[in-house]
């Protein structure tokens, strides 16, 4: 006999656990780089929006010179709220929701057009200006594209059942936003559709005929709408000498050009006084060049580089389909209409007049680009949920088969005991 203390099976089991436990990495179940990441753009835009809108909100308002920034805090905790609430919300709960919110937005869109609230020659807001339809159609569309893309995905290869029906859908979307008018949400909407049709397997030959049908019509709207025909000719203009630029492209090469390397300081900036257009919106880059400089603006370009690579590793390593279209296109989404504004800022795209998102002054902007940072949290969070269940199931067969070959005898204790009798 040993003369050691025995050690029942019991404790056997409780140290193995302890040791599998401290063993296992960590995890938060969401993506911390991400969030990190949607936090600095987040200060940062309420920063800048403080110093853009203090004399546009005393001004042009009418209002106090904290006016802009005050809405801009608010709406960012409702957001915030929101975003929260979504993360912790299964994302295979919207295969549910993608009809109904897909008709409320129709809907919505459909009353802009009847009883929105005229400025700028433009309808696109409800209820006093504190609601933008066609910023929610952006979310909305990326869910349910998702959701039928990914219920169709082995039927997309077929034209009559791939283009035509996405297509009927995004123009549906598209038109409706185009009549208010709004340009960049419309072309937002058709470049979501057509990279997420590529993305959920649709054919090439198909994705090419859909991308370049829809560069024909956009060319077509931008020639024979008047405000698009506008900006197409200002823009080509431009395009061959920059002193004919429109004023807002040439204020904002101007501050650009201010702020040099480092930039003026925060709050120093004079463009935004003297002429620049809508400073705390659309023009807000062109601001964020003039007082921080162009490493400050690069550093911000950097940031939605690496926010749209995120996304696309949550896409990479979501545990359906559903979820890796999901993310895709939410990560997508808010890097083109990101890029999309910037480039207007240096003249490298006509003017398009939508928001940098977390950054410019807008409340329906704001809100749904939080909402999507939670989906996008969401299915991080069930990619890992998904990696620890399987982990346990593993660790519990390893145990079992631990277990059962401890209860063997080995065979030369049996043949002793064979042996002996």
């Amino acid at each position: 006999m040993g003369t050691g203390t025995p050690v029942t099976n019991s404790q056997e089991f409780w140290r193995r656990n302890v040791t599998q436990i401290t063993r296992r990495p960590l995890r938060l179940g969401i993506d911390v780089p991400l969030l990190l990441i949607v936090a600095i753009l987040l200060v940062f835009g309420l920063l800048m929006v403080y110093s853009a809108s203090t004399d546009y909100s005393f001004v042009i308002l009418g209002e106090a010179p904290a006016y802009m920034f005050r809405r801009q805090l608010v709406f960012a905790l409702l957001g915030i709220g929101l975003a929260t609430i979504a993360t912790f919300i299964d994302y295979r709960r919207w295969q549910k929701l993608a009809l109904p919110a897909i008709l409320v937005t129709l809907v919505s869109l459909i009353a802009v057009l009847l009883i929105g609230q005229v400025v700028n020659n433009a309808a696109r807001t409800l209820f006093g200006a504190s609601i933008q339809p066609s910023e929610a159609a952006k979310l909305v569309t990326v869910i349910y594209l998702s959701v039928w893309l990914f219920a169709k995905r082995d039927d997309l290869s077929q034209i009559g059942f791939g283009v035509v029906p996405l297509g009927f859908i995004i123009g549906i979307l598209g038109g409706l936003i185009l009549l208010q008018p709004d340009l960049s949400a419309a072309a937002t909407i058709f470049l979501l559709g057509s990279l997420m049709f590529f993305l959920a397997g649709g054919d090439l030959r198909q994705f090419a005929l859909l991308f370049l049908g829809g560069l024909a019509s956009g060319w077509i709207v931008f020639s024979l709408h008047p405000t698009g025909k506008q900006r197409l000719a200002e823009y080509l203009v431009s395009r061959q000498d920059i002193t004919q630029a429109p004023m807002h492209l040439s204020r904002s090469l101007e501050a650009i050009v201010k702020g040099g390397w480092f930039g003026v300081g925060i709050g120093q900036a004079d463009t935004k006084l003297t002429g620049l257009p809508v400073p705390p919106t659309d023009s807000i880059f062109a601001v964020i060049g003039e007082e921080t400089g162009l490493i400050g603006a690069a550093v911000v370009v950097i940031l939605f580089i690496l926010l749209m690579w995120r996304g696309l590793v949550i896409a990479q390593k979501a545990p359906d389909g559903l979820g890796k279209l999901m993310a895709a296109g939410l990560c997508l989404w808010i890097a083109i209409e990101a890029f999309i504004n910037m480039a207007v800022i240096v003249g490298l795209v006509p003017f398009a007049g939508n928001a940098l998102p977390f950054i410019s002054a807008g409340g329906s902007n704001l809100v749904i680009s939080l909402v999507a940072i939670g989906i996008l949290m969401n299915i991080s969070r069930m990619s890992v949920k998904t990696i620890e269940e399987k982990e346990r199931v593993t660790d519990a067969v390893v145990d079992l088969r631990r277990w059962d070959r401890r209860r063997r005898v080995p065979r030369t204790r049996r043949a002793q005991s064979t042996h002996s009798q």
